[in-house]
């Protein structure tokens, strides 16, 4: 499955199928949320958090995958993510864009 951001595959007539999405909601363990926001006080990267969001922007993706190998799709364009805090501590991220095949 190829995913790109743009909205055209260089030499590929695309036919749209449309639109899919994958999301997950990710919270760190109570431990590691008190131990990063002492971090917070000298600064610096939060790794934990860090961690969870690649962990939830990889599984958000292979949600959308699978949706658009659901409706047949060679390739998803003009893919995107977005992120939001749920609650403290938890954030959701979605992955999404517009699944097509390509045309022989």
């Amino acid at each position: 499955m190829l995913i790109v951001t743009t909205e055209s595959i260089a030499g590929k007539e695309l036919e749209m199928l449309g639109l899919v999405k994958g999301s997950t909601i990710q919270s760190k363990h109570l431990g590691s949320d008190i131990s990063q926001s002492f971090k917070t006080l000298v600064g610096g990267e939060l790794k934990s958090y860090t961690e969870m969001m690649n962990n939830a922007r990889a599984l958000a993706t292979k949600r959308m995958v699978q949706e658009a190998e659901a409706l047949g799709a060679d390739a998803v364009v003009c893919v995107r993510y977005a992120s939001a805090g749920v609650m403290q501590g938890a954030a959701e991220v979605m992955a999404y864009g517009t699944a097509v095949r390509f045309r022989v």
